[in-house]
């Protein structure tokens, strides 16, 4: 089987995407930037710098101290990746660990790891879980024409400019009467009306 088969392409494809969704889910960057602060700030103190035929030692009098804040830095960078929750503990520890390394360990491991250390824990107390999406309900086409549904149509009919009234309209309020018409102050049972009156 060649590394050119297509499942071996499906495999990679959906292993890079398992690894992007665990990612996402937790300061990966934080943590992998504290861990990268805490190995040079451990590391520094037990190196020797070979110049030609000159050995320079660049331990410290706290070469221990360097080695526990690098140890300790490295622990925090792996909690920020499978224990999230402690993500604002971590970071904190991490940038007081890392103002810590500037006396004790070589400058903080000549800035490298105190840099790396100090942008490490600030990713992880400004880190917050994104919301997931929220589903849209599918749009239904229950409206009148293109409005949403709920929404009540216009019937009213505009009147044209030249002020006659549309076809199929009367204007009573305009209509000229008569008198007595239409006059309701008579209304009883007696002249044969029974109170009622007519409408238009």
């Amino acid at each position: 089987m060649s590394a050119e088969t297509p499942a071996a392409v499906g495999q990679f494809t959906r292993r890079r995407l398992q690894f992007r969704a665990w990612r996402g889910e937790r300061p990966f960057w934080a943590g992998l930037f504290v861990m990268l602060g805490g190995l040079p700030i451990a590391y520094f103190p037990y190196a020797n710098l070979q110049i030609g035929h000159l050995t320079l030692a660049m331990a410290t009098t706290a070469g221990a101290g360097s080695l526990i804040i690098g140890v300790l830095l490295v622990v925090l960078g792996v909690s920020l990746w499978f224990q999230k929750h402690v993500r604002v503990f971590a970071g904190v520890a991490a940038i007081l660990l890392a103002l810590v390394s500037i006396p004790v360990s070589n400058i903080g491991g000549f800035l490298i790891g105190f840099l790396l250390a100090l942008v490490g824990g600030a990713m992880a107390v400004s880190w917050a879980p994104g919301a997931p999406p929220a589903e849209e309900p599918p749009l239904a086409g229950g409206g009148h024409g293109g409005a949403p549904e709920g929404a009540v149509a216009d019937t009213t009919v505009p009147e044209p400019a030249d002020g006659t009234a549309p076809a199929g309209h009367e204007d009573h309020s305009r209509a000229p009467r008569t008198p007595g018409e239409n006059d309701l102050s008579g209304t009883i049972p007696a002249n044969g009306a029974n109170g009622r009156h007519s409408a238009g």
